[in-house]
């Protein structure tokens, strides 16, 4: 059993994104996504690899312009994937949840 839980948790580990990838995708997202809509939008969702995938294609489709698409799949996933806690609503600064745009 040790044995198994040791090879699981190096598998995960290899399936990891790296943080230089990371770092990318993040900066990869504010370059694609903040053209159209503020990273909050972003940052609210939580999407499988899949899900992200489609909805890159998506905005592909609607003219974003993906230089680095590996890393901000990378990025979506490792933070706002489907297995991440739901984030906090935005607050405005007398404590009023923000609607979303």
């Amino acid at each position: 059993m040790r044995i198994v839980i040791l090879i699981g948790a190096a598998a995960l580990a290899a399936m990891a994104a790296d943080q230089a990838t990371l770092d990318r995708g993040r900066k990869e997202a504010g370059l694609a996504c903040t053209p159209c809509h503020s990273l909050r939008l972003v940052e609210s969702q939580r999407l499988s690899r899949a899900a992200w995938n489609k909805e890159l294609d998506k905005m592909s489709g609607w003219g974003t312009k993906i230089t680095d698409r590996e890393a901000l799949v990378e990025y979506l996933v490792a933070n706002f994937g489907d297995d991440k806690p739901p984030s906090p609503p935005a607050m405005s600064k007398d404590g009023v949840p923000r609607k979303q745009h």
